[in-house]
């Protein structure tokens, strides 16, 4: 005889296997098909990969639209200036397939004669690329991500540039540190000489850099430019200086000066032929060795009644130390005192870089006495009471 609690627990036992069956039964089945649905997944995966698109930001959509316009608007300036460089070369009877820039510029100054001072202000025709500013490339990808690492900086290149120069001080600072602990001094012959050249101005930094600065941004580079360079050992970086100076004018060509040829007496003399200024036009010859004489059209210093003028006439000569040391003739007409006078001066100045050293023709011409003056009187406008003067405003 089974007791209350036996027969209890065979009974829920029984209930147990009758409910439990029907699952191992179905089991199987059910792992199979969980195994095909994840296999089926696993391949659909990499197509729904394929089809997924990359979203374009609306600053790269933007970006593109305007480079777009920018390559069309290039092309057609393009295919005009060769429209417009063939009708020149077949005006001024020239091959138009041989036709250089050269040939343009003497055509444009041939057929547009202007005697504007500024060169900018004259006819011109330039490729479209050296007209026409640069447009920075994009500065992010598609997705708006910034390649460049000062992205966020107002002026990511000139951020840069600050930055390198730092790093390059930072690393003159160290090799500098190694050389004293080695007891080792910078070489004094290989230091950098500034003395001729001078760091590019603000306009050209703006065209380098693809960036607009202010005049505090600027004097702020040329601060950080002149650390650099007054370290002892700049010459390391040499060439990352060089790239933001420029020479303040070209080196004197020993071939471009004129010969000195010889009088009768045996003394030389050179001989500068049209020095001009304002509507002036002078003749000066300049004799070595000399006394200090001074003959301007027969007569003279006195010919100048000004003091001012004859401290034209005189300051090439003081400047140069030549003072009592060579003869001046000069034959000037047209122009008044001032302008004769000064092409007086010039006239002297350029006759003296033959009697003179190569300093001395640096310094000339820095101190721009070797510089032809083209400044012109401006003309009266019609309406005023002047070139710039305006009339007086009355109310009644």
């Amino acid at each position: 005889m089974l007791s209350i609690g036996e027969l209890i627990t065979k009974v829920q036992c029984l209930r147990l296997a009758r409910t439990v069956a029907p699952l191992a039964a179905r089991w199987p089945t059910v792992l199979s098909s969980r195994t095909t649905a994840s296999e089926s997944t696993a391949v659909a995966a990499p197509a729904e990969q394929q089809k997924k698109v990359v979203k374009t930001s609306k600053a790269m959509k933007s970006y593109l639209e305007r480079a777009k316009a920018h390559d069309e608007f290039m092309r057609i300036q393009n295919t005009e200036f060769k429209l417009g460089k063939r009708h020149l070369a077949n005006m001024m009877g020239e091959d138009p397939e041989t036709f250089s820039q050269d040939d343009i510029d003497r055509a444009i100054q041939y057929l547009f004669p202007s005697g504007l001072y500024d060169k900018r202000a004259r006819p011109m025709m330039k490729p479209p690329e050296e007209v026409i500013p640069q447009r920075k490339a994009a500065e992010f990808d598609e997705t708006g991500r910034p390649f460049h690492s000062m992205f966020y900086t107002s002026r990511p290149n000139y951020s840069k540039l600050l930055y390198d120069v730092v790093e390059n001080i930072n690393n003159l600072n160290g090799f500098e540190d190694r050389m004293m602990r080695k007891q080792l001094k910078p070489d004094e012959s290989q230091k950098l000489e500034a003395s001729g050249s001078e760091w590019i101005h603000k306009d050209a930094l703006e065209k380098i850099l693809l960036e607009d600065l202010t005049d505090t941004e600027y004097d702020n580079f040329v601060l950080a430019m002149e650390r650099l360079l007054q370290h002892p050992y700049s010459y390391r970086e040499q060439e990352f200086i060089n790239r933001y100076r420029k020479p303040l004018l070209a080196k004197t060509d020993a071939d471009q000066l004129p010969q000195p040829q010889f009088d009768a007496d045996g003394r030389a003399f050179v001989t500068v032929y049209e020095c001009l200024r304002k509507t002036a036009r002078a003749d000066v010859t300049v004799t070595v060795p000399g006394t200090g004489k001074i003959t301007i059209n027969g007569q003279d210093i006195t010919y100048f009644e000004a003091i001012q003028s004859r401290e034209q006439v005189l300051f090439p000569l003081v400047f140069a130390d030549m003072v009592n040391k060579v003869d001046i003739v000069a034959n000037v007409e047209g122009g008044g005192f001032a302008g004769q006078a000064g092409a007086i001066r010039w006239g002297i100045a350029m006759g003296l870089r033959s009697f003179v050293d190569a300093d001395t023709i640096d310094r000339m011409r820095i101190a721009g006495l070797l510089q032809r003056d083209y400044r012109r009187r401006e003309r009266k406008k019609p309406g005023q009471a002047g070139a710039r003067r305006k009339y007086t405003w009355k109310k009644r």
